[in-house]
């Protein structure tokens, strides 16, 4: 067992010592104390356990202790750096190999798994960063965990959000317990990259979707700390398995995640297979929600490209060093795991890869919700209750850290909540330069058209949009912020035939392809994070032509004279709906947007084009 499965035997906290505590401003342990290192064992300390958990170290440390690993481990860690920081600093991959195999298309030939970690996306949540610290050490410089290299290959990144990580301070995360100095939940711009995966907004983003395409890992771990409830898991965690997953992959993580609690438990942790949000905040008893992760989020979005993807949250409450080592054990559960089923994994991933090549002309889940359905489940909760507040006179839930198993409902099960039948490719007129290059960010195969292409093509017809009007993510998106995880779309998108005109050079975007599910998640007006909800698309809602008032009654009176049933229907409006009889403007619009001339504006026409068939198009070959 490693140092950190050990504890050093030394440490107080979870791995057998006393645990000495002082009490915050908060009321609630400041973490342990009292640490006490041989002279041997001060050698290859992270600087995390030098200061007893108590502290985590910056930017240049960690780097600086990285490098001195690699530094003596040549033949088996490299840095490899895959781009800036808005701020301007590297960020970088740890990779990590028994035999100094360091290119990825090698490592795919040579039926290795890939397990990329990332850490401190949300940059006072870096407890994954300490622990992976101390995992490389142990697997190549003490190596108590080189096994777990035999098949696998490690790569981490250390810190994602490298700047939010340098925005340090004592005040960041109310919710947290320690260490003394963490990061910023934002970016350089105070963008939140765990909400950046498929629109790629920051340059973070940007970095990422190469670094991926280059190591395309077989597995992904995205390490978090939680904000919500208090309860007695130190480990929680979820691997998707909704109805964007194919089915073997799924009935695979869904046996993966016991084993995994198993060995969590086994190494002085206590467990849970679930991410836990409450239905109901203020009564954890009403139970636990479940949500399919949309492509904003890590998760989300690696599941688009046809890999399972695994969330770990630790419990902000606990104390630091019981996070870093929980997440330690998760991590090396999974790596275990991972090793031993390494042909199966690879199996599932290349029929994953295959599948996502066939869905033209098959319904593709875009927005994915609870069934409604639940079960109970015995969970390790803390005595608890609520009491209305005098300072705020709201309820105020009061935990407390007497143990109490409870059984409480659980949703289980998914639903489709919305969906599109993938068409064989979409054309994307070549003037949607950010739209184009977001997909081309992400890997997509294009084509582009080499002459001016008209014909009719299935699209759609999009109204009633409504916009957030506090800012999400520095946009005004389409849906409700963090209403949800999974949030619905204000407005409506309905399928039409138009006849339209593409410029050459067009973009042609061919759903056999293996990234299909990014594509269509990307160009379908209904997907949760697609670039018509994240707003790319706005000006298409901009009408840029108006009828002056004197001349729009001229219009309307011949148009009545000329068409009965218009006159009807314009009619009962007005004797049905008081607002609009009220409305001088209202009522000439009514007109105005149904003639030639408003139906020249294109107001709420979605400009992507969707084909049946690639007869006539000229691609270039």
């Amino acid at each position: 067992m490693s140092w950190m499965g050990l504890g050093l035997g030394v440490i107080s906290g979870v791995a057998g010592g006393q645990t000495v505590a002082h009490e915050s401003l908060l009321g609630r342990p400041a973490g342990p104390t009292g640490c006490h290192w041989t002279a041997g064992q001060q050698e290859w300390l992270t600087p995390s356990e030098k200061g007893c958990y108590a502290t985590t170290p910056d930017y240049d440390e960690t780097m600086g202790y990285l490098r001195r690993v690699q530094g003596a481990a040549p033949g088996q860690v490299k840095i490899e750096g895959f781009g800036k920081t808005g701020e301007g600093r590297e960020l970088d991959v740890v990779v990590v190999s028994k035999d100094g195999l360091f290119d990825p298309a090698a490592i795919h030939a040579a039926k290795r798994p890939i397990v990329l970690v990332q850490n401190s996306i949300h940059a006072g949540e870096m407890d994954g960063k300490d622990s992976c610290l101390a995992l490389l050490r142990d697997m190549v410089i003490l190596k108590t965990k080189a096994k777990l290299l035999e098949r696998a290959v490690f790569v981490f990144i250390p810190m994602y959000n490298a700047d939010g990580h340098e925005r340090r301070g004592a005040f960041n995360r109310i919710n947290q317990d320690g260490p003394a100095q963490m990061g910023w939940r934002g970016n350089g711009t105070n963008l939140n990259l765990n909400r950046d995966y498929l629109k790629a907004d920051t340059p973070e983003a940007k970095a990422f979707m190469g670094m991926y395409q280059r190591w395309n890992p077989d597995f992904f771990v995205d390490d978090h700390v939680t904000d919500g409830a208090d309860f007695q898991y130190d480990v929680t965690f979820s691997i998707d398995d909704g109805p964007n997953v194919p089915k073997a992959t799924a009935a695979w993580a869904d046996k993966v995640g016991p084993e995994i609690v198993r060995y969590i438990d086994g190494h002085g942790h206590v467990g849970l297979d679930t991410y836990v949000e409450l239905l109901d905040e203020k009564d954890l008893r009403k139970g636990i929600a479940i949500y399919d992760d949309p492509p904003r989020f890590s998760t989300g979005y690696v599941t688009l490209t046809g890999r399972p993807a695994m969330l770990i949250e630790l419990h902000m409450l606990k104390d630091y060093k019981v996070r870093v080592e929980g997440n330690y054990e998760a991590l090396v559960g999974l790596l275990e795991i991972v090793n031993r089923d390494a042909d199966k994994l690879l199996a599932l991933n290349a029929a994953a890869d295959e599948e996502n090549t066939r869905w033209a002309g098959k319904v593709y889940p875009l927005a994915i919700g609870a069934s409604g359905k639940t079960e109970p489940i015995a969970f390790k909760g803390y005595a608890y209750k609520t009491a209305k507040s005098e300072v705020s006179g709201g309820d105020w839930v009061q935990y407390s850290h007497v143990e109490e198993t409870m059984t409480i409902p659980q949703q289980v099960g998914y639903k489709v909540e919305a969906s599109a039948v993938a068409p064989v490719a979409y054309i994307v007129p070549r003037q949607w330069v950010d739209v184009i290059d977001r997909l081309a960010a992400h890997g997509v195969a294009m084509e582009r058209t080499t002459a001016a292409w008209t014909a009719a093509v299935d699209t759609y017809k999009c109204s009633g949009m409504q916009w957030q009007e506090p800012p999400f993510e520095g946009r005004h998106p389409t849906f409700n912020g963090e209403a949800s995880r999974n949030p619905g779309k204000y407005g409506e998108c309905v399928t039409v035939k138009e006849t339209r005109t593409f410029p050459a050079g067009s973009a042609v975007v061919k759903i056999d392809q293996r990234l299909a599910p990014v594509a269509m998640s990307w160009l379908e007006p209904a997907g949760p994070d697609s670039a018509l909800q994240w707003g790319l698309f706005d000006s298409i809602f901009e009408q840029k032509e108006y009828g002056e008032a004197y001349v729009v009654e001229r219009l309307a009176r011949e148009m009545m004279a000329a068409d009965p049933k218009l006159k009807a229907e314009f009619e009962a409006k007005v004797a049905a709906d008081p607002v609009f009889a009220k409305s001088a403007a209202a009522r000439l619009d009514f007109f105005y947007q149904r003639s030639e001339f408003g139906k020249a504006n294109g107001v709420g026409a979605y400009p992507v084009g969707r084909l049946d068939s690639l007869a006539g198009v000229p691609l270039g070959r």
